[in-house]
């Protein structure tokens, strides 16, 4: 017995060295992640929560309503435009929704507040979008008089991209990057299906799109859970828009966990997990939350990669409530609920992401996994990506039932050959830029 203790106790810490994994983050992302200000977040929503109500109905009035907000949520981005060097331009996207019996009243004129931070590569036209909406209301969502604070929902999600414009457009990105605060979320996703169908219309090379939609509420209601380190990502698995092709594809090779969107999502655990201490990216395979969705879904419905980022715990006494107090519960979203370190930490998630996305080379184009005969070894073979300088190519291996790649084989070819199986693994590529900047995964389809 003594002996098998003493090998336990030896063996103990060679296990422990064989799973260390080195963490490389490069710097610059690494300095952009540590700028991220808990007292900004708190300003921008602060400023917006002065505005009264932001329901997209709302009067439009110099000091309250969406129409101020909106304004205001403009004169922050166009702050940061001369120290852009010319690369960020701000403006407000407006339409007209028309009136649809529901939600809609009447027509409506809304705007999506844009900050457009051009891309410095001539050759590159990838496009990157992050959102949050501008929108607030309370439990009617036709009141849009009654003060709607909207401090988390979505006031948390437009005090990212604020800071995220602030702190990235400092710097040069080969890629364009657009944060956007959408309007009419709660009336129907109006704002997002609007850029949604015009990217789609005018040809966009809309690589992908991030919608944040509550990230700064660390404690739920009902359970009393409060948890600052887990945040979740929605991504859909059969795609919203899936051609004949797409479908066959997908049945053939069983690549259900494998769509755009899930790409998208492990993309944002790993390099959200590299970048931002005390935080774990939790995917959650769905769409969007049970029977709910966010305006990451036009953008999915019109075949684009689209992923929602959420607080892992959501306080229903402060979503979509009238302001009141009843037995001792305060009901309403308010600024002091949120959780202004768990809010930096997931505009850090968003930030890495979006860095490491618009500086790194486009995907391997033509990605194909040899099925020509039968082997217990697998060949992946592609072409180098259409834009960007590549370093080389990591092949990403796991197995079946894993949520996420488990190993990373790096090769300067163009082809490789692994001695595993592909009826016991899957399989992507990604590109490889300079200091290991990646590109998101790409699922092989068969070659023969």
């Amino acid at each position: 017995m003594k002996k098998i203790l003493l090998l336990i106790v030896f063996l103990t810490p060679i296990l422990a060295f064989s799973q260390t994994q080195t963490i490389h983050r490069n710097s610059d992302i690494a300095a952009m992640v540590q700028e991220i200000s808990p007292d900004r977040l708190e300003e921008y929503i602060n400023g917006l929560v002065s505005f009264g109500t932001r329901h997209s109905l709302s009067k439009d009035q110099e000091d309250c309503g969406i129409e101020a907000a909106r304004q205001y949520v403009l004169s922050q981005f166009k702050s940061f435009e001369a120290e852009s060097g010319g690369r960020l331009s701000a403006k407000i996207d407006y339409y007209t929704v028309e009136k649809d019996g529901r939600r809609i009243p009447e027509d409506v004129r809304m705007g999506n507040v844009m900050a457009i931070l051009k891309g410095t590569n001539p050759n590159d036209d990838r496009i990157f979008v992050v959102s949050g909406h501008l929108d607030s209301r309370v439990s009617d969502v036709m009141n849009a008089e009654s003060d709607a604070p909207g401090a988390n929902d979505d006031g948390s999600g437009v005090a990212a991209l604020i800071e995220m414009a602030r702190i990235m457009s400092k710097r040069p990105y080969s890629a364009t990057i657009i944060f956007v605060a959408v309007s009419g979320e709660e009336q129907g996703l109006k704002g997002a299906t609007y850029m949604a169908q015009k990217a789609k219309a005018e040809g966009w090379n809309l690589a992908a799109m991030i919608n944040n939609d509550m990230i700064g509420n660390s404690s739920s209601s009902g359970t009393s859970i409060k948890d600052n380190t887990r945040v979740r990502v929605f991504s859909e698995g059969v795609p919203l828009l899936e051609t004949e092709e797409m479908e066959q594809l997908r049945r053939y090779t069983n690549g259900e966990n494998d769509s755009k969107s899930r790409q998208l999502a492990r993309y944002i655990k790993e390099i959200g997990e590299r970048y931002v201490d005390q935080l774990e990216v939790k995917l959650v395979y769905r769409n969007d939350r049970f029977l709910r969705g966010g305006d990451h879904t036009p953008f999915s419905r019109e075949g684009f990669t689209a992923v929602r980022m959420c607080e892992f715990n959501e306080n229903y006494n402060q979503q979509h409530q009238d302001l009141r107090t009843e037995n001792g519960i305060q009901y309403g979203d308010l600024p002091e609920h949120i959780d202004y370190e768990y809010l930096r930490k997931n505009t850090g998630v968003n930030l890495a992401v979006l860095a490491s996305l618009a500086s790194a080379p486009s995907v391997p184009q033509e990605v194909g996994i040899d099925v020509s005969q039968l082997s217990n070894s697998s060949t992946l073979k592609w072409k180098a990506p259409a834009t960007g300088d590549v370093m080389g190519y990591y092949i990403l291996m796991r197995e079946t039932t894993s949520p996420v790649w488990e190993k990373k084989f790096f090769t300067q070819n163009t082809n490789l050959t692994l001695p595993y199986s592909k009826d016991n693994y899957f399989f992507a590529v990604q590109s490889v830029g300079g200091d290991f900047v990646e590109s998101m995964a790409v699922f092989p389809h068969p070659i023969r």
